[in-house]
């Protein structure tokens, strides 16, 4: 299914995601090279008895991990544990990679058929996988905020990593789309004062309707219990640590690829006892994974986004055959959003 020339498809030759019911051909967006992407045929396998056939009706774009990978800046030794759940071929390319997608179940078992249900499946108009691989959205939720769930999913980890407390004064260092969603679950907690840090002043409206303060770099006040920083860059972790209260920790969910880190420590790291702890959604955080499955954080994730508050993070959308142009264009950031929507023919 891998092939070698770089040839774009468009999803125009008469096989669509209506042919689903036919259980034909579907289509699949590709990174066939760093910064080259295409719209490939995906012929859809014959479902078992425990697998659902579900349509998408809209995907949405990492602007963190998954722009890294279109950029081919993913390191070598860490491509087994980059790669996606339902993902196909191999960094750097040709692969078929992406985790934010929300559609409707045409086939499958009796509670989950007409249900819009999300799961971790890279962009693609229809696709067949288990039915322990999607997960229900409350039917209070549209589907445009459902494709926020991994993410938000991923800000509940951290915080089960961070433990923040009742009235902890907190800085979150990157208003990405990560950095955000922690901002909102913060903001949710009683007494905690959170402020979001970006070098975009444009990022303060976001802060507003997110129920969090916001500070440029320059002006972000030290003396936090607790910070989370999710820019990924050096300066970024330089300054989270320079906001920290001494015997103070911050929590880096970052993900940095094949860019080198630097960082001074000659400061107040060691006379603060000062920490740096990763946090990283693959598995469950060790304070909840006695009690907790990946189902049920997702289940709680998809709760949470009964929320209207995190459609300040949906700033675009483009059509699923634009999306190899749409990729380049975020990518090389001509194109600026927080979560990127792509919507899908729902005829």
């Amino acid at each position: 299914m891998v092939g070698g020339a770089c040839e774009h498809v468009r999803a125009v030759d008469g096989v669509t995601s209506s042919t689903v019911g036919d259980r034909g051909i579907a289509h699949a967006f590709w990174l066939c090279a760093p910064g080259r992407g295409e719209i490939r045929p995906a012929p859809l396998p014959e479902p078992g008895r425990d697998d659902v056939v579900v349509r998408t009706v809209r995907s949405g774009v990492s602007r963190g991990t998954e722009l890294m990978v279109f950029r081919g800046g993913v390191p070598r030794g860490q491509y087994a544990a980059m790669r996606a759940p339902f993902q196909e071929g191999d960094f750097p390319g040709p692969v078929k990679y992406g985790y934010l997608n929300v559609g409707a179940v045409e086939e499958g078992p009796a509670e989950l058929r007409g249900r819009t249900v999300f799961c971790l499946h890279p962009h693609q108009t229809a696709y067949v996988v288990p039915a322990g691989a999607v997960c229900v959205v409350p039917e209070d939720v549209p589907p445009d905020r459902a494709v926020l769930a991994g993410t938000v999913e991923t800000a509940v980890n951290a915080l089960w990593d961070a433990v923040p407390l009742i009235g902890d004064r907190v800085a979150v260092v990157g208003a990405g789309m990560v950095g955000c969603c922690v901002a909102r679950l913060l903001a949710r907690l009683p007494g905690v004062h959170v402020t979001l840090v970006d070098v975009d002043p444009d990022r303060a409206d976001v802060a507003d309707a997110l129920g969090a303060g916001f500070a440029l770099p320059a002006d972000a006040a030290g003396g936090c219990d607790l910070v989370v920083h999710t820019s990924a860059t050096s300066a970024g972790l330089q300054l989270s640590l320079g906001l920290l209260a001494s015997d103070s920790t911050v929590i880096d969910l970052s993900w940095y690829g094949d860019q080198e880190v630097r960082l001074s420590l000659g400061g107040a790291f060691h006379a603060g006892r000062l920490g740096i702890r990763s946090s990283q959604v693959g598995t469950v955080s060790p304070a909840r994974s006695a009690r907790r499955t990946t189902a049920d954080r997702m289940a709680l994730a998809l709760d949470l986004l009964r929320d209207p508050a995190f459609d300040a993070l949906l700033t675009g959308e483009s059509r699923f055959e634009d999306l190899p142009e749409v990729m380049g264009r975020l990518a090389d950031g001509s194109l600026p959003a927080l979560c990127h929507i792509i919507r899908y023919d729902e005829g």
